[in-house]
């Protein structure tokens, strides 16, 4: 296996819903994710500087945005608003960022979380973080089959 890129940090899940950021990191070496608290959103201002704090924190060196496409795999209003994110993002960060297909990890999400106990609005949360968490393992284990 190759690794695309040198260095140390981690790379950025992001599960991205108009009232929550689902939010996912992987390990230093880029093999695993694991989840990290959900971000309520409020505004840019707010939503950056929330996503630039985790970013600082964890040494992120690279982002990956769920790409929200229709299940024909065409895009829609929302997949625009993920591009357009992920612009704001590689100009306010100055890392690459990653559009990656999200259309199976909401529900994938919803499915492992129904068995458990949480409440409405817990499970809301964990999902969006579970979705953050598939995301970025799709991510990586496709980059990893290259």
């Amino acid at each position: 296996m190759t690794q695309t890129h040198t260095g140390s940090g981690r790379i950025l899940g992001l599960d991205v819903g108009s009232k929550r950021i689902g939010m996912a990191v992987s390990d230093p070496l880029g093999i695993t994710a694991q989840g990290l608290e959900t971000l309520p959103r409020r505004n840019r201002r707010h939503d950056l500087g929330a996503l630039e704090r985790v970013i600082r924190h964890y040494q992120v060196r690279e982002i990956v945005v769920g790409l929200p496409l229709r299940m024909s795999g065409a895009e829609g209003t929302q997949s625009g608003k993920m591009q357009g994110f992920a612009a704001k993002l590689r100009k306010r960060f100055g890392l690459p960022v990653h559009l990656w297909d999200e259309r199976l990890s909401s529900a994938e999400a919803n499915r492992l979380l129904r068995e458990t106990d949480l409440s409405i609005e817990k499970r809301a949360q964990a999902v969006d973080r579970m979705a953050a968490v598939l995301i970025l393992q799709g991510w990586m284990e496709s980059r990893a089959a290259e």
